[in-house]
């Protein structure tokens, strides 16, 4: 029997979140990523006696926007304290956070699984400090790297809502998604940017009793979230069919083997003996600033899916991929924006669609980063594509030949109008050029038009691309048929 048959899986996850300021939270080093061991340091972010934290305006500015935009309640009054443990990363022996009064309470984060609306409540986001980094040689000595300590973060913890593997990565995905929309963190798992803690166990179905759970610590990809995870559940069940128990204990997952490995026991809040921190004032948010907060907020990407679906004709997979990043759908809607023909609509084909499927399957395909798309340097600007989509829908350029210049215009940067004055490449539509390319391909191919006439109207097709080819590609595809039926 599969584990999910008998034991449901109850999942909370609680993701860490970079915050992208220059700075760091508490202190003035560089929180960017990549610099020289130990180099982006500081009394402060050392905890060197005497010194005192200083809280950045930035980073809380950020975490009101992420509250904001899950429709969080975002506290007037909200204070930090002092999270203490004992390890080598974390050099003053506690981590500043948020415990009893966090910036953010409640709100939720909404994603789609197989095209079916989800959403996973929250149960807080508050902010705090990141530790350092602790690197194992394989030699057996260890090093530790500052330059992470005293970096902002805001951890995002979810109510137990999740129920699968499936579900928890695409949950980790929306997050990412936001955060990038927001404009508040790069998102970069790789480098840390965004990690995952998951908390997971098991229960029969149609129990409402929660089961033990045990802790899965620092998953830093979509993938290793969901193997982390499908492997728990395996294992807890393993566990509950022969009659143990499972241990409330942090396991580590090993990427490398596929497998977990108990870390340390779990936690209370008790055992990091949380008091408020004494150097910080209480945060208070009045309501011009939450004001200033949500009048700064972008189209999100569930509204702009929205959108997309019922405005502009999109397929939910279509949209699904515009709003995945924000470069993408921005660049979209610049070249909807730009487009004479985008709010019309071509053989019942909204022309906005047709724009959807340049960006997607021509642009897309000639980047690697979305990010790129909201470079100046880009080859195509979104009004160059608007021109060359205006010149399909109006007849100048077929398919074919709008996709021929458009590799040009990637190439080299000219306008598609350019191309077509200085190359000829335009589409023929003069009808009586047109007929004697269907009169020459009728007579050079008896059989087909003889089938065609028995009633094998999908012929038509045959006869079409061999006019095409007559033309050099250049005759417009809709006076073909024309002609060809009426020829035929």
């Amino acid at each position: 029997m599969n584990a999910l048959d008998k034991y449901e899986p109850v999942i909370g996850l609680e993701v860490h979140v970079q915050l992208a300021t220059r700075s760091k939270i508490f202190s003035d080093s560089s929180a960017a990523f990549g610099a020289e061991p130990n180099s982006a340091t500081d009394p402060v972010c050392l905890g060197l006696p005497g010194t005192l934290p200083v809280l950045n305006r930035a980073a809380v500015e950020s975490a009101i926007r992420f509250g904001l935009a899950v429709g969080a309640n975002i506290r007037r009054r909200s204070r930090y304290a002092r999270k203490h443990y004992f390890y080598p990363d974390l050099p003053k022996g506690f981590q500043i956070s948020q415990y009893d009064e966090p910036l953010c309470e409640g709100g939720a984060i909404s994603f789609r699984i197989k095209d079916q609306p989800r959403q996973v409540r929250l149960t807080r986001i508050h902010m705090e400090e990141d530790a350092g980094k602790n690197l194992h040689a394989a030699a057996g000595a260890s090093f530790v790297d500052y330059n992470r300590a005293g970096v902002p973060l805001c951890e995002v913890v979810s109510e137990p809502d999740v129920r699968s593997a499936e579900e928890a990565s695409e949950y980790m995905r929306a997050v990412r998604t936001l955060v990038r929309f927001l404009g508040i963190s790069d998102g970069n798992m790789e480098e840390g940017s965004l990690r995952c803690d998951a908390n997971v166990s098991l229960r029969l179905r149609g129990e409402t009793k929660f089961g033990t759970k045990a802790e899965l610590k620092n998953i830093n990809s979509f993938k290793n979230v969901r193997d982390a995870i499908e492997h728990e559940i395996g294992r807890q069940a393993a566990l509950l069919d022969r009659g143990a128990r499972v241990v409330q204990e942090s396991r580590l997952w090993d990427a490398a083997r596929g497998v977990s490995v108990a870390m340390r026991s779990k936690e209370q809040a008790h055992d990091y003996r949380y008091f408020p921190e004494p150097d910080l004032p209480p945060l208070a948010v009045d309501e011009a600033w939450l004001a200033r907060a949500r009048a700064s907020l972008p189209e999100l990407p569930e509204e702009r899916f929205k959108r997309y679906t019922t405005e502009s004709g999109l397929t939910p997979q279509d949209a699904g991929v515009l709003v995945s990043e924000r470069d993408i759908a921005d660049y979209f809607d610049a070249v909807v924006a730009a487009s004479k023909t985008a709010g019309a609509a071509t053989a019942g084909v909204p022309v906005a669609k047709k724009v959807a499927n340049w960006v997607l399957n021509e642009v897309l395909a000639r980047i690697d980063d979305a990010r790129k798309l909201g470079s100046p340097d880009l080859p195509v600007s979104p009004s160059a594509l608007a021109e060359l989509v205006d010149l399909v829908e109006d007849g100048t350029l077929s398919g074919k030949l709008g996709k021929d210049v458009f590799a040009r215009m990637w190439q080299d940067g000219r306008r598609a109008a350019e191309i077509v004055k200085t190359e000829s490449v335009s589409q023929v539509s003069d009808a009586g050029v047109i007929e004697a390319a269907c009169q020459k391909v009728i007579a050079a191919n008896p059989d087909e038009v003889a089938r065609y006439k028995a009633g094998k109207v999908q012929v038509i097709g045959f006869l079409v691309g061999a006019v095409m080819k007559e033309t050099g590609g250049k005759a417009n595809p809709k006076t073909v048929n024309e002609i060809l039926k009426r020829l035929l």
